[in-house]
């Protein structure tokens, strides 16, 4: 009995030890479990304490960028040419929308969402950064602003926003000079963030992409706002706890006469070519025009791949900016310039007379002109430019060679970047020994000086470098850097930053040469090919007309247009200054396709320069109204983008080898 009871003690003090033991155990880890929590709550507070902050405010407060005013674009005048103006627009922002065919599907139960506007989007979507809210629909209207805000739970990821749409009043009378602004792409994205400028583009949804939107894209963008506003935990907004505003970007004056430019684009009607129109002692282009065109609201919102297909697919060109970048052949409105090269460099007495009997032979070969073998028998050198005679420049360019003719030629600009404040202009071919070398990798030939002299062969001129050199000799040699902001005006000051105005240049010509070709071609008006077009001008002008050779003919053949496709005829040309006194216009004009420069390009000059000299100054509050007018017609039928195709144009190659015949005037 002792002996179990003896049993049961150490049984129980067993235990009891066991127990002890856990207990203490429990105990320990317990502890250990409340020191660890501590030392964590003692690290946060004291060590993290500013981070652990910092991400609390985070998610009590939001930051939302406000995109700042474009600055607006006027011409010389006032004439607004590019504004913007406050609408709604529907979006989409892919990252934050499941199915777009399905959401897109049920908002058409709310909203008109036409086929036009789902392929932009499809395009558009696959161009954006998938963060980046994508336009389904702009222009809403109030009422279709309601229905969706009733409904807005059920489209997530699709809001509607109110912003400032770019809108262009001039559309395509303007569309070439004034460009157009479009969706920030990936490709600008990575280049805003290169330069550093990246944050300046929060918010933002578009930048410019050509025209003059691109080039003083710095200027007219301005500055984003920041908003701090607290938010609920579900991310709904409280209030509004700080703003610094958007800084809007600064507004342009452009150089360019808007009652001019659209005088210009009326006369051409859907004609092809270029017209130049430069203020020789400024450099301020009055008129920069290229025909057939496009409307620039096409573009604000990303263009629908229809429309953008059609406009690219036009065998006339629309887009191509022919003023900027198509190069041509300049044929005779080259001839007072190898006259004046000839009279600095002393190669040829003016005197001197040339027998012109239709036909100038080299070798073998025979280079004939356009009167068909009759030729203007004797011609010195002002009588060449006023009936203009292929055979004495035939002869002069022989006499002068290439070396002179390109050295003379280079600081008129011909084959060079003028420096026009636009991005992506050409710089064309002022041929040389070199030049023929390095593309060809052949020698300069003297057959290839001869057709040079009559400008063809392989010069290719942009015809703003033939209306820059025509400035230039009407301003007696000093060169004037043309270009189409006139003045910017600080948004925020109002205060007026002039664009310099100062020679760039200034050739050394003798003064009694430049009178000489000034002469001669004021004669080309009074008595030579542009007699009949400007007979009874209330103004003196300087000028010659120009036919310029598309396809070569061969050795023996003769020109004949109804033999040719419309697109293989000759180009017009025409180059002018006036008054020749004191020139306040000087004109270059190309008519593509459009046969001798009698024809087409001179009556356009006629025109181009009543409509300046007389018209435009005594009908001038008359214009300025109507363009008004027109303007505020042209606002009210669309606030967001005209979705009007316009008739568009081809680029032209220089014939650069087999035989030139003679220019045709």
């Amino acid at each position: 009995m002792r002996t179990m009871e003896r049993r049961n003690l150490e049984l129980e003090q067993k235990f009891r030890k066991q127990f002890t033991r856990r207990c203490w155990f429990f105990l320990f880890v317990t502890i250990l479990l409340y020191l660890i929590l501590a030392s964590r709550f003692a690290y946060l507070q004291i060590f993290q304490y500013d981070e652990l902050v910092t991400k609390a405010e985070a998610n009590r407060k939001t930051e939302t960028a406000h995109p700042p005013r474009r600055g607006i674009i006027m011409d010389k005048n006032g004439e607004v040419l590019a504004t913007n103006d406050p609408i709604y627009t529907l979006e989409i922002t892919p990252a934050k929308t499941p199915n777009f065919n399905q959401t897109i599907k049920e908002l058409q139960k709310v909203i008109s969402i036409s086929k036009g506007d789902i392929r932009r989007f499809n395009r558009l979507k696959d161009e954006l950064p998938r963060l980046s809210p994508v336009p389904v629909k702009s222009g809403l209207t109030d009422e279709e602003v309601a229905r969706f805000t009733a409904q807005s739970w059920r489209f997530p990821g699709v809001e509607v926003r109110s912003r400032m749409h770019r809108f262009y009043p001039a559309g395509k009378d303007a569309a070439h000079v004034v460009g157009y602004i479009g969706r920030i792409s990936q490709r600008d994205q990575t280049r805003l963030e290169e330069s550093g400028r990246g944050n300046d583009y929060t918010g933002t949804l578009n930048i410019g992409k050509t025209g003059i939107e691109l080039s003083y894209e710095d200027v007219l963008h301005g500055k984003p706002g920041f908003e701090q506003i607290e938010v609920r935990a579900s991310g709904r907004p409280i209030r509004s706890l700080s703003m610094t505003q958007p800084q809007s970007g600064n507004n342009l004056v452009l150089t360019l006469d808007m009652g001019l430019q659209r005088e210009i684009m009326k006369e051409l009607g859907d004609r092809r070519g270029t017209v130049i129109a430069i203020e020789p002692a400024t450099g301020d282009v009055l008129a920069f025009v290229s025909n057939p065109s496009f409307d620039p609201n096409l573009f604000v919102d990303g263009i629908d791949q229809e429309t953008w297909d059609s406009l690219n697919q036009d065998e006339d060109k629309p887009l191509m900016n022919r003023a900027l970048r198509g190069t041509y052949p300049i044929g005779s409105t080259f001839k007072p310039f190898m006259a004046l090269a000839a009279l600095e460099m002393k190669v040829r007495d003016p005197k001197r007379v040339i027998n012109d009997n239709g036909h100038f032979q080299l070798g073998n070969h025979v280079f004939r002109d356009s009167t068909r073998g009759r030729g203007y028998g004797p011609v010195d050198m002002h009588r060449s430019i006023v009936v203009s005679s292929d055979v004495y420049y035939y002869s002069l360019a022989q006499d002068m060679g290439i070396d002179r003719i390109h050295d003379f030629m280079k600081p008129f600009g011909f084959g060079q970047i003028t420096g026009i404040d636009l991005v992506g202009e050409a710089r064309g071919i002022l041929p040389s020994r070199e030049w023929k070398q390095r593309r060809f990798k052949q020698r300069w030939a003297q057959g290839d000086t001869i057709s040079i002299g009559i400008g063809q062969g392989y010069n290719a001129f942009t015809i703003l470098q033939l209306a820059h050199a025509v400035a230039t000799l009407a301003n007696d040699g000093i060169v004037m850097k043309p270009h189409l902001v006139k003045k910017i005006i600080n948004s925020k000051t109002g205060e007026e930053e002039i664009v310099a105005k100062d020679p760039v240049d200034v050739i050394p010509l003798k003064k009694e040469n430049v009178n000489f070709i000034k002469r001669a071609m004021q004669d080309v008006t009074q008595k030579g090919t542009g007699r009949a077009i400007f007979a009874g001008a209330p103004y003196t002008v300087g000028g010659k007309t120009g036919t310029a050779q598309v396809l070569g003919i061969k050795q023996g053949e003769t020109y004949n247009k109804n033999k040719i496709k419309e697109r293989h005829r000759d180009h017009s040309l025409f180059i002018a200054f006036a008054p020749v006194d004191k020139p306040k216009i000087a004109l270059a004009i190309m008519v593509e396709n459009g046969g001798f420069g009698a024809a087409a390009a001179a009556p356009l000059a006629r025109k181009v320069l009543d409509y300046y000299l007389i018209e435009q100054n005594k009908n001038k509050g008359v214009t300025e109204e109507a363009g008004k007018e027109k303007s505020q017609q042209t606002k009210a039928r669309s606030t967001a983008a005209v979705k009007k195709a316009v008739k568009p144009a081809d680029k032209p190659q220089a014939a650069a080898s087999g035989t030139v015949k003679g220019n045709k005037e």
